[in-house]
């Protein structure tokens, strides 16, 4: 039986595709979405020449399509410890996670989740209180966000060697759905979430497209589900 919470979330989530869907068309061919950075050729060498970080032997890249309780951050650091114990070092390591689709939001600084509610948006709840989160719970968690207070978030993973990108499609679509919803301004709702990426987890230009060039760039694929 779905919680309050869970059928006031498919209901609000369930608009904003409505609006994606019905929009998506005007926002990739219309004047907005075209007048918003996209990956020209300078962005498309940064994101191409970020795959040169890739090192080591142990190399794998996970699929972060939907948020599944925060896995596609777990799992990542599942690697560099089991790598670890079985006598591997960090530098020897490489785990990188695609943050796309549903799962764009652990990309963002918690000032974007609050103000645009991606916890309601995109079905992510705060454990500590079971509501909708107003924060990002993975990037520097919190007591009680992961399942043990041994794992770590995306920024020490990043500090570890550990590589996350996200979505440019997926940023597109979301917030101009979202800005629809809220009768705001598409390009500057955009503008305000690429902004809001977090330090050094890399745009590219789709999620898509970035398990293509980690796999030609020696990772193994793994779909970070739970």
């Amino acid at each position: 039986m779905k919680t309050e919470n869970e059928s006031s979330r498919r209901k609000f989530m369930g608009a904003v595709l409505m609006g994606a869907t019905a929009s998506t068309l005007s926002l990739i061919t219309g004047p907005v979405y075209a007048a918003m950075p996209n990956c020209d050729d300078k962005k498309m060498a940064e994101a191409d020449d970020w795959f040169n970080k890739i090192k080591g032997t142990h190399r794998i890249v996970y699929d972060g399509s939907t948020p599944h309780d925060g896995f596609p951050i777990i799992w990542n650091w599942a690697f560099y410890l089991s790598n670890n114990e079985t006598g591997s070092k960090d530098d020897d390591i490489t785990a990188m996670t695609v943050l796309r689709h549903n799962a764009i939001p652990f990309a963002l600084k918690s000032e974007v989740w609050k103000k645009y509610k991606l916890g309601e948006v995109f079905g992510v709840n705060d454990n500590t209180t079971n509501a909708a989160a107003l924060r990002n719970p993975y990037y520097e968690p919190q007591n009680g966000d992961f399942p043990m207070p041994v794992i770590q978030g995306i920024k020490e993973m990043q500090e570890r060697g550990a590589m996350f990108c996200v979505c440019n499609l997926a940023l597109s679509v979301y917030s101009g759905a979202v800005a629809e919803k809220m009768g705001l301004d598409a390009k500057k709702v955009y503008q305000e979430w690429v902004d809001a990426v977090h330090p050094e987890i890399q745009i590219v230009p789709s999620g898509v497209w970035a398990l293509g060039r980690a796999q030609q760039n020696g990772c193994g694929y793994i779909f970070a589900g739970n």
